[in-house]
Parts: C-alpha cells; sequence; structure tokens
C-alpha cells in the first residue's frame, strides 16, 4: 500500500473509534486526494480545535471556498460541532477527518463526484 492508502486507512478508523461514523470509502479517498500533499505535513495535517486562527481557516478555505457556502453563523456551528464529535481532548485531530464530517453534515458530497 502507498503511504495515502495508508492514511486513509488510518483516517477510516479514527472516523469509527472515535467519531461513530461507518466512513464511505470512496468520499473519504476523495476528501484525501482533495487535500494534496498537506495530509503528509505534521502540523497541516492536524486541525487545532482550540486556535481560533486555525478554525478560521477550515471555515473560509473549506467551507466557503471549496464547499461555496455562504458564510454564516451555522458554519462556525457546525464546525464546533465536528470538534465536539471528534473529541475535544483529542489531540490529533485529522484535517481529512474534519472536512470529510463537514462534507457530509452540509450535504455537499456531490462536490467529489
Amino acid at each position: 500500500m502507498s503511504k495515502r492508502d495508508d492514511l486513509i486507512v488510518k483516517y477510516a478508523a479514527d472516523l469509527k473509534d472515535k467519531c461513530g461514523v461507518t466512513p464511505d470509502m470512496d468520499l473519504l479517498t476523495k476528501v484525501t486526494v482533495g487535500l494534496g500533499p498537506s495530509i503528509y505535513n505534521a502540523d497541516s495535517s492536524t486541525v487545532s480545535g482550540s486556535d481560533p486562527k486555525e478554525l478560521a481557516t477550515v471555515k473560509n478555505n473549506f467551507l466557503i471556498k471549496k464547499l461555496g457556502l455562504a458564510d454564516s453563523e451555522a458554519l462556525d456551528k457546525a464546525i464546533d460541532a465536528t470538534i465536539e464529535k471528534y473529541g475535544r481532548s483529542n489531540r490529533s485531530k485529522y484535517r481529512v477527518v474534519i472536512y470529510y464530517l463537514l462534507t457530509i453534515h452540509f450535504k455537499k458530497e456531490s462536490i467529489y463526484s
């Protein structure tokens, strides 16, 4: 297996074990590929749930630019709910997992078709 395939298996395990979600492996793979080389960098591959700057990046670069959502309080609430679901005390919150959960939350799977 490639390094990316190994990471996808790790992300799927996090979704199942930490979030209680059985992942759609096709969608998970597409979200992973969409993040490009950032998944291999220790800093950019994770999201700090307590860093307002980091959460703003998720909101602006993913929800607004990638998914095409309008800026609103609903975006902040969805990010907060996703961080809560993943577990605030969990130190390693993978960006792919956060983006996957947000994609499902907003029913934007078609972006990855």
